[in-house]
């Protein structure tokens, strides 16, 4: 049975103290309250630099037993190295501690710069460096770099599909090779809103869906209306209907609307669909 994981990008927000987490929450219980009230999150710490297993551990710990995390590929891989060269970052990646998540690691989101074009040699590459299962991503981490020495995770306890996404912001993806690209190697396409800035791809290309929510009307900044949370609960039926599992998160967070939104979104999904 398909399954559906809404939640928002990061949970370490300031604006949001005293708004969306309650007044004198420690900084240390937001993790927890913010999974109390939806089903996903995108760890986006990732993004900017490496973890400590002990991280990922705590963050596993804070949640209830069915909570999934998405996890943001480094920076460096995507826009710094621009995929090249993936096999040592990538161990790397994987040594850092995404393994200790265990079954509540979800897919890993690789979002590429604006400034990369589609390359269909350079994505073949690096698809076929990614692991695709949990024992695959521990073998890789066993090849990481002196940087991982003395603070590297290299085994896993839980032998599961390792998934992979990818969000594109260059014109040139429209081309629509690029999507045959992702199929063949079993690549989540990002279907994404903002708000006009970047492509809109609304297409599937694995067994799974994968949406960010950046703001309708203003990147980052604008919320969803109850009319356009009631058009996305209906895509992810379908979706659903397909027999497609769904992640879906909100990045709208510089006017606390992301954890709102995810919210509406999570009762929607849990209502009937009126007819």
């Amino acid at each position: 049975m398909a399954t559906t994981h809404i939640g928002i990008s990061g949970w370490v927000y300031p604006a949001w103290r005293s708004t969306f987490y309650p007044k004198g929450l420690a900084q240390a219980r937001e993790l927890a309250y913010a999974a109390e009230k939806l089903t996903s999150i995108e760890i986006n710490g990732t993004f900017y630099s490496l973890q400590r297993p002990s991280s990922f551990e705590r963050w596993r710990d804070s949640t209830p037993d069915d909570f999934v995390f998405a996890v943001k590929g480094p920076r460096f891989i995507t826009h710094m190295k621009k995929l090249s060269d993936p096999d040592i970052l990538l161990a790397n990646f994987f040594a850092s501690g995404v393994l200790a998540l265990e079954a509540k690691l979800g897919p890993v989101l690789w979002q590429l710069p604006p400034t990369l074009g589609f390359d269909e040699k350079r994505l073949v590459t690096f698809f076929e460096a990614l692991p695709r299962t949990t024992p695959a991503a521990a073998q890789l981490a066993t090849q990481h770099d002196e940087r991982l020495e003395g603070r590297a995770l290299t085994t896993v306890s839980v032998d599961q599909p390792v998934r992979h996404a990818m969000e594109v912001r260059h014109s040139s993806y429209l081309e629509p090779r690029f999507l045959d690209v992702l199929r063949a190697h079993d690549v989540a396409v990002v279907v994404a809103d903002s708000a006009g800035r970047y492509p809109a791809l609304d297409a599937t290309t694995a067994d799974f869906a994968y949406v960010r929510l950046h703001g309708a009307d203003e990147l980052y900044v604008s919320g969803y209306t109850p009319e356009a949370l009631d058009s996305w609960a209906a895509r992810i039926r379908r979706w659903t209907d397909q027999g497609l599992d769904v992640f879906a998160y909100f990045d709208n967070d510089a006017k606390v609307r992301a954890p709102y939104d995810a919210i509406g979104l999570i009762e929607r999904l849990a209502s009937p669909p009126s007819t």
